[in-house]
């Protein structure tokens, strides 16, 4: 068994799974994992002040022990120099789209809430800056910005991964670390 690193950040695309991810890493390894989505938003689709964002997030990774399902570029910086592994799930577009899509669409159908009680509903779906907009919006940022990471040298190390069983055979090699039991 492998022992997971003590700071780890799930990365992807929007729609990737990330959230989902870091739910499987904590199950696995007794690490409870930090939903980025309950600090940003509060009821009604309202986002958390990006000063208090910060605070939030800044709170997270100054300790010794956390497992993070995103990293929003407005705090990007309070992350990365503290993250011991990046998780990068590098799916296909037609994957993480099709997740994103399923997921909402479903989600307006069945109003079972998300982060903070919030729902999904037919006019956020198709609003200017509904959630499947912003995945074409940010899908090529977030993919390079994942690439960069796996290539540079000067930041921490990062596993890439492109399909979805690799990253669930990854995940069946962890164990429990002595610190997180």
């Amino acid at each position: 068994m492998a022992e997971l690193p003590g700071r780890v950040l799930v990365y992807g695309v929007t729609g990737s799974g990330k959230s989902t991810a870091a739910l499987a890493i904590g199950a696995r390894t007794g690490r409870p994992a930090t939903l980025v989505d309950e600090l940003t938003w509060l009821p009604g689709w309202v986002p958390v002040d990006g000063e208090v964002q910060r605070e939030l997030i800044g709170e997270v990774v100054a300790g010794e022990r956390w497992l993070l399902d995103s990293a929003y570029g407005a705090w990007l910086d309070l992350v990365l120099p503290h993250t011991d592994l990046v998780v990068g799930l590098d799916y296909p577009r037609w994957l993480s789209l099709g997740r994103l899509v399923r997921r909402t669409v479903s989600g307006a159908i069945s109003k079972e809430p998300r982060c903070n009680g919030n729902v999904e509903t037919w006019r956020n779906i198709v609003a200017r800056d509904s959630i499947i907009v912003w995945h074409f919006r940010s899908f090529a940022r977030k993919r390079s910005r994942m690439r960069a990471w796996a290539a540079s040298p000067d930041g921490p190390p990062v596993l890439l991964f492109r399909r979805p069983r690799d990253l669930e055979a990854w995940i069946d090699t962890l164990g429990p670390a002595a610190a997180d039991a």
